[in-house]
């Protein structure tokens, strides 16, 4: 089973089980000498690799890493709250000089009291001024903070990130605070289910994750995924794992998921100004990927890729412009046939689910017109589209 995990970390679960023991096995560094009476010729392993000292890319590397933990780690805050369950620990990272700080919403859900420290040890009252739990961000005002201690970061475009690209986490995990890991961009466009539900009761989805394995544990929840350039390209919500500690907190097992910075740069200006933002509604429910057998199943040809329609919401803005979902009981229990495969929206490609999501939630708004473009009964339209706002 896939379990998603939010990893802002319970500090009542922590106590005396931060520590840990590393067995390191022994290693032989050079090998048996063969018995004299042998006619066996010595074992022999080839030789360490030699560092050449005048490629300066280890130490460039290094100093890179270095020069951007020193720039960017005093705009990293740790957020302390006070919940009914106890004492939880987030992270976040200051986004103006206004004093607003962005986080998860799932870190602060629930929170009686709010604190934000700093690094340089001033501590201050927390505030949520706007959240959004479609995609997980809330906005926070560090109360009566002065302009020293305020050093927003540099925003990145994620719609320019690369798979293989290197990025660096900075959080507080299990409490370990302004710790630094690095990584890869592993996946670009990922989804997720919503916090938020829809009025039956279904999770909405959120879209446009970034994937990563640098490692992100309990307590990272809120802080910033960076580049090589020192600019947030996403903050970090949460981890696919099946292992825990021994007090049952979920470990990195280095499938993370991040929510993009061009969302948060289309979200939080929103949040700042009126409190909550409205992402665009088509009424629909979609399987993410088809499978061959799902291919053969639903009658399509092998190869076919899209995002095939399921089930399409009653007087929702799909309905009302004729989009059909699966109506017909196919050989695989819950995959009915007959419905819509989109392709393409307003022209863009449309490999996945989450490739339509992502193109939503990035450049369109409730009220927009689209244009999909679709598969229906193996002949190809175009179906224009009135978005809605997700209610």
């Amino acid at each position: 089973m896939k379990k998603f995990y939010p990893f802002a970390a319970l500090l009542v679960l922590l106590g005396a089980s931060l520590g840990c023991q590393l067995s390191i096995p022994s290693v032989s560094t050079s090998p048996t000498a063969a018995s004299p009476s042998s006619n066996a010729p010595a074992a022999t392993l080839p030789p360490l690799p030699t560092q050449d000292v005048s490629n300066p890319l280890p130490a460039a590397s290094q100093n890179l890493l270095i020069g951007l933990y020193q720039r960017v780690s005093p705009g990293v805050v740790s957020i302390s709250v006070l919940t009914s369950q106890g004492d939880a620990l987030g992270s976040g990272f200051v986004y103006d000089t206004q004093g607003h700080v962005i986080t998860n919403y799932h870190v602060v859900e629930g929170g009686s009291q709010l604190e934000i420290d700093f690094p340089s040890g001033y501590k201050a009252h927390g505030k949520v001024i706007g959240s959004d739990l479609d995609s997980d961000i809330a906005v926070l005002l560090a109360e009566n903070t002065p302009a020293s201690e305020l050093h927003p970061l540099a925003l990145g475009d994620s719609s320019k990130l690369q798979v293989g690209e290197t990025v660096v986490a900075i959080g507080n995990p299990f409490g370990l605070t302004n710790t630094m890991t690095t990584g890869i961009v592993s996946a670009l466009g990922r989804t997720l289910q919503s916090i938020r539900a829809t009025p039956a009761g279904q999770p909405y989805s959120a879209g446009d994750l970034i994937q990563t394995d640098a490692a992100i544990n309990p307590g990272n929840s809120g802080g910033p995924l960076l580049n090589t350039q020192g600019e947030v390209i996403g903050i970090n919500r949460a981890i696919r794992t099946d292992n825990t500690t021994a007090n049952g907190e979920p470990t990195n097992s280095g499938i993370g998921f991040a929510v993009s910075i061009n969302i948060i740069k289309r979200v939080v200006p929103v949040l700042i100004q009126t409190g909550k933002f409205d992402y665009p509604y088509l009424g629909i429910s979609s399987q993410e990927e088809l499978s061959l057998a799902d291919l053969e199943a639903l009658g399509l040809p092998q190869g076919t890729t899209g995002a095939y329609v399921t089930e399409v919401t009653p007087a929702g803005p799909a309905d009302q412009a004729g989009i059909l979902g699966g109506t017909k009981p196919t050989s695989i229990v819950g995959l009915d046939a007959g419905g819509d495969l989109i392709i393409a929206v307003d022209k863009h490609p449309v490999r996945l689910f989450g490739d339509l999501l992502s193109y939503l939630m990035n450049y369109k708004s409730p009220g927009d017109q689209i244009v999909l473009t679709i598969i229906r009964n193996n002949q190809q339209k175009e179906v224009t589209l009135t978005l809605g706002k997700r209610p």
